[in-house]
């Protein structure tokens, strides 16, 4: 036969009695504040709703824009491709007309190559490194690109520097990376350090020999060896 429960103490009722009125005191006392922090809270989530809705809309626009130029670019036609033909916006009014977007991000990738292509190197040096660095391949290339820009410009070591940072984020790739060692061999010898060009060249010949770089990488070495006595 199953227990008949106990009823409640009148202790135990003044309890939960004295509990529900300093509750009650408290919502009655903070009930404007408590107000004013949902209202808040609710404005967050509405700003950042709408926030998002136009970042949409105005990436959707700023990649319609970037297709005229990607297609200039494709072309060799830099200056169209970064200043715009009149019915298009070129790269450098999507960077700086629809900011925080994706397509601004990427306009500012292409328009560093389309200076660096044009020989203005600063310009080139500039734009790439505003480039947010997300994606691998982008990285790796926006980073040996200022490393082109830097040795154009003179500045062997910056270009060594930049060089290597990219063989580093594209260590993976058997495309990128014995092009952007090649490049560190290449400037090495430049700045008169054979061993580390030696050093670069037997690791194309001895990693990447499937690739054209690493295919010729032995006539390399025996450059810098010779180079060495």
């Amino acid at each position: 036969m199953a227990k008949k429960k106990k009823d409640a103490s009148p202790s135990t009722l003044e309890n939960v009695e004295h509990t529900l009125t300093k509750t009650e005191q408290y919502l009655e006392e903070n009930y404007k504040t408590l107000l004013n922090w949902l209202a808040v809270v609710v404005a967050v989530v509405a700003v950042v709703w709408l926030g998002r809705m136009f970042l949409n809309k105005r990436s959707s626009e700023a990649q319609s824009q970037m297709y005229q130029a990607e297609m200039y670019f494709e072309i060799d036609s830099m200056s169209l491709a970064l200043n715009g033909d009149g019915n298009y916006l070129g790269f450098l009014d999507i960077e700086s007309s629809y900011k925080m977007t994706r397509a601004a991000n990427l306009a500012r990738y292409y328009a560093g190559i389309s200076y660096l292509k044009l020989g203005e190197y600063e310009n080139a040096i500039e734009y790439l490194n505003k480039f947010k660095k997300k994606d691998d391949v982008l990285a790796a290339s926006a980073t040996a690109a200022i490393g082109d820009a830097y040795i154009e410009l003179g500045d062997i070591e910056s270009g060594i520097r930049h060089y290597n940072e990219a063989i580093s984020i594209a260590s993976e790739n058997n495309f990128l990376a014995p092009v952007f060692l090649m490049k560190a061999g290449i400037a090495y010898e430049v700045n008169g350090n054979y061993d580390k060009a030696l050093e670069i060249y037997e690791r194309l010949r001895d990693e990447f020999s499937t690739t054209s770089e690493g295919g010729t990488a032995e006539r390399h070495i025996a450059r810098v060896k010779l180079l060495k006595e």
